[in-house]
């Protein structure tokens, strides 16, 4: 981040104490709200940001895990007043690294990864028979891009789409003969065709198969003790969206009237607290922290996200009961089977 001074760029740090008439800044993915605070009250009488959201070509540095190609302002400036660069204490670091290793993001990543090892060779059966020659199967089954891949092959597996004809059709969309890395156009394709699948243009009546109503889960065969993983990870997903739930009662977020008053007692509330903790786990898996119930999409799988929670909330939201007390879920209450 940079603050233009008397015509010279500084950092925000050497510009604490510092008033000028009018402050530019810079600010990208890293910076730190403390630094946007700093840098956006230097001028006296005009402040302006400049957002950051492309990256540099391909030619001056390599891609980094992190990069975001979807990024707009409105997201890098929503990961900066989230991201704190205050020196945090050994207790607050330890609440830190706890909140961090259980999030509904690092267990999904998590599950993720070992399910996408889980299908491996699944995968890999139906990508030898896409159309792909010889060569070409082997560069994809060896790329870094292979994992992606095959995430979106399990997102489409958990639409009920033929995974198989979705592959093929990717595989004719165009010439791969001049690609730098057939499997991650592949995965780009796939990623296309399942950002278009809605549930009207969906080939299956079946309800996806997702766990808290919005995390793909594919099927497929794989060893006793993967599915065992797969199915502790499935329950630790509850568990945390459980605990979330219990804190969005407890603290009265402002976003709960979206959800329509809670049912006092029966079925529906059980529906009702199972639709709160997975609207809890979507806002942690996104970082929403808005008063808004499920703030604002930035990426076209966030807002397939979002479309399943509004589905999800639409059947269990009864505004004309009156609110029921806020207190926490008990043992009956709680998401403790996937069936959502």
């Amino acid at each position: 981040m940079r603050l233009r001074y008397l015509g010279y760029a500084v950092t925000a740090h050497r510009a604490q104490g510092v008033t000028v008439d009018t402050a530019h800044t810079v600010v990208t993915p890293s910076t730190t709200r403390e630094n946007l605070y700093v840098a956006m009250t230097r001028g006296r009488h005009d402040n302006h940001a400049y957002v950051a959201t492309d990256r540099p070509d391909e030619s001056h540095t390599m891609p980094h895990p992190s990069d975001n190609e979807d990024a707009t302002a409105r997201s890098v400036l929503t990961g900066v007043l989230a991201h704190s660069g205050a020196e945090l204490s050994a207790h607050q670091t330890k609440v830190a690294e706890h909140e961090w290793r259980n999030s509904i993001a690092q267990l999904a990543a998590e599950r993720e990864a070992v399910e996408s090892v889980a299908l491996a060779y699944h995968w890999a059966g139906m990508i030898r028979a896409s159309g792909l020659d010889d060569q070409q199967v082997e560069t994809v089954l060896s790329s870094d891009a292979f994992g992606p891949l095959c995430a979106e092959l399990r997102r489409a597996d958990a639409n009920h789409q033929s995974v198989s004809s979705m592959l093929a059709a990717a595989v004719r969309a165009g010439g791969l003969d001049s690609a730098d890395d057939t499997a991650s156009v592949l995965q780009h394709r796939v990623s296309t065709l399942n950002d278009q699948i809605t549930p009207a243009g969906s080939r299956s009546r079946q309800a996806p198969r997702m766990i808290l109503g919005f995390i793909p889960e594919a099927q497929g065969p794989t060893s006793p003790q993967m599915k065992s993983m797969l199915d502790e990870y499935k329950q630790a997903l509850f568990a945390r969206a459980n605990e979330l739930a219990r804190r969005v009662l407890a603290n009265h977020e402002p976003w709960l009237s979206e959800l329509g008053n809670r049912p006092p007692d029966g079925a529906a509330r059980v529906r009702w607290d199972r639709a709160l903790a997975s609207v809890a786990a979507y806002r942690e898996l996104h970082g929403v922290t808005g008063p808004a119930m499920l703030g604002a999409a930035t990426t076209a799988r966030q807002r397939q996200d979002a479309n399943r929670i509004v589905a999800l909330v639409s059947r269990v939201q009864v505004p004309h009961i009156q609110p029921a007390s806020t207190t926490p879920l008990t043992p009956a209450d709680r998401i403790n089977t996937p069936a959502l």
